[in-house]
């Protein structure tokens, strides 16, 4: 990779999260997707792509016989922060190959007699340094539609690996 690639829109690493609106201006693409029976059913997309089996997973008491919301959520974030970094990259002029996003998505009660998500996105930049693959990271955390709808809500660990 060459050092001499355009990093200026990464050179702010500061974070405000509190003053961006990062509501879409536009809707350019709807999903839609249906439960059946909950956490002990299937769901599936409109379109017919989605046809799966839900159910609680032997943690919590289930049979673990089928995906589960959180897995499904984590291949979400996990997809969308990586094709975020991808962007992000590109856009400074940097070759992201080999790159990768793992997540892992707790679920657990919450002070409210509820239940709340924890997320962890484990991030793989092989051919970055440290540094640079920090400030992709910032920048890809900005940019990310699951990073501004989690951001306040949910917390999310990023760890570079």
């Amino acid at each position: 990779m060459s050092e001499q690639a355009d990093t200026s829109v990464m050179s702010d690493t500061s974070v405000h999260f509190d003053i961006a609106d990062t509501r879409p201006t536009k809707i350019m693409y709807v999903a839609e997707a249906t439960a059946h029976g909950g956490r002990d059913g299937y769901v599936t997309s409109h379109d017919g792509r989605i046809d799966l089996r839900v159910a609680m997973p032997p943690a919590l008491g289930g049979d673990g016989d089928g995906t589960n919301p959180e897995q499904l959520f984590a291949a979400g974030y996990s997809s969308c922060f990586h094709n975020a970094l991808v962007l992000v990259g590109r856009r400074a002029g940097l070759d992201l190959t080999g790159s990768a996003v793992a997540a892992k998505v707790g679920i657990g009660p919450n002070r409210a007699r509820g239940y709340g998500l924890a997320v962890a996105l484990n991030v793989s930049l092989p051919l970055v340094d440290q540094d640079l693959a920090a400030r992709l990271v910032t920048a890809a955390h900005q940019v990310c539609p699951y990073s501004n709808a989690t951001r306040g809500n949910i917390d999310v660990s990023i760890v570079l690996s």
